[in-house]
């Protein structure tokens, strides 16, 4: 079954997050069209500062002032969580929708033993004994790779690795079964085995349970292997999306482009890598035009006027005036 016929969990229309400071107005998310199927893993790709984490904070409502969502849609099965009471978003918030952060001391009370944070997680929701939402723990603790599960039920977050902790955290993300999962960059402090059995177990789940995911990160070679399509994010905007093998063999955007090619390879072997010249662009003074355009070398005078999305030959939606594809 394609992507089209499968039940369409999230969908993102023009999403602006805005945030008013003393310096003027910061558009961290400004125009962000997206959407993610059951059993469907969407990879949220771009540099730091591109806005990434704040389009997942968006899409669970954890957005603070001076932040705001100044427009567009979240639809979720249908149903808009923009502007939606606090108390509809608390039920929905890990029981629905979950969100695993880069930093799993966000999740984890460091005061709390983990069986006591893992069950109350737990009773938040359902109506269950304590033996079996433990015994549900122990199994979600299994499936994330902990080594001896019974027994890191009663350890506290300071006696745990920062490896460990972060597995824990993914682990309460995936209790109460979520019909969609919003992963921060929340393999970045675990070494490449535990990140590649997790990554195994989150492709795993989303096939199986039919969860919807999207994969938050800078690294496009890790998120290739696990997701089914990508969208690029640069400067607040998605500047291409498309099926994985399309954007990554063809990449349209000069951004994505240069993305790939700073990735090593055993072709690139003892050779300098490729880098994209300059930084990202403050977002208190985006240049004119396409943000990226300081830092193309396919620039031209129309690139002065923002690019509006465009479909290529290879099925992606790119903005750009001169897609390479």
């Amino acid at each position: 079954m394609d992507d089209s016929q499968k039940a369409l969990v999230l969908q993102v229309n023009g999403l602006q997050t805005h945030f008013f400071t003393h310096g003027g107005v910061v558009k961290a998310v400004d125009g962000v069209d997206l959407e993610v199927h059951a059993g469907e893993v969407l990879g949220l790709v771009g540099e730091s500062g591109s806005g990434k984490s704040i389009t997942g904070f968006s899409i669970i409502g954890l957005i603070d002032p001076p932040g705001r969502i100044a427009g567009g849609q979240i639809r979720y099965l249908g149903e808009d969580l923009v502007g939606a009471p606090e108390k509809r978003l608390r039920q929905l918030r890990g029981k629905e929708i979950a969100m695993i952060f880069q930093d799993p001391m966000m999740t984890l009370n460091p005061v709390l033993r983990v069986d006591t944070q893992m069950v109350e997680a737990i009773h938040a929701h359902e109506q269950v004994t304590g033996a079996a939402a433990r015994a549900r723990a122990q199994e979600a603790l299994a499936m994330v790779g902990i080594p001896s599960p019974a027994e890191r039920l009663l350890a506290y977050p300071h006696q745990l690795s920062g490896g460990m902790r972060q597995r824990v955290a993914i682990a309460i993300a995936l209790l109460n079964r979520p019909r969609l999962i919003i992963a921060d960059e929340p393999t970045t402090a675990l070494d490449v085995t535990i990140q590649a059995q997790i990554l195994y177990e989150v492709q795993k789940l989303c096939r199986e349970t039919g969860t919807a995911m999207i994969w938050i990160t800078h690294d496009l070679a890790v998120v290739s292997g696990l997701a089914d399509r990508i969208a690029v994010m640069y400067a607040g905007r998605i500047v291409e999306s498309g099926a994985v093998a399309d954007v990554v063999h063809h990449p349209a955007h000069p951004y994505t482009q240069g993305l790939i090619h700073s990735i090593p390879t055993r072709a690139t072997h003892g050779s300098p890598l490729q880098q994209i010249p300059g930084m990202t662009p403050s977002l208190l003074q985006l240049p004119q035009g396409c943000a990226f355009r300081p830092r193309c070398g396919h620039a031209a005078d129309q690139c002065l006027t923002v690019p509006q999305p465009a479909q290529t030959g290879h099925h992606q939606t790119v903005r750009c005036w001169h897609a390479l594809a």
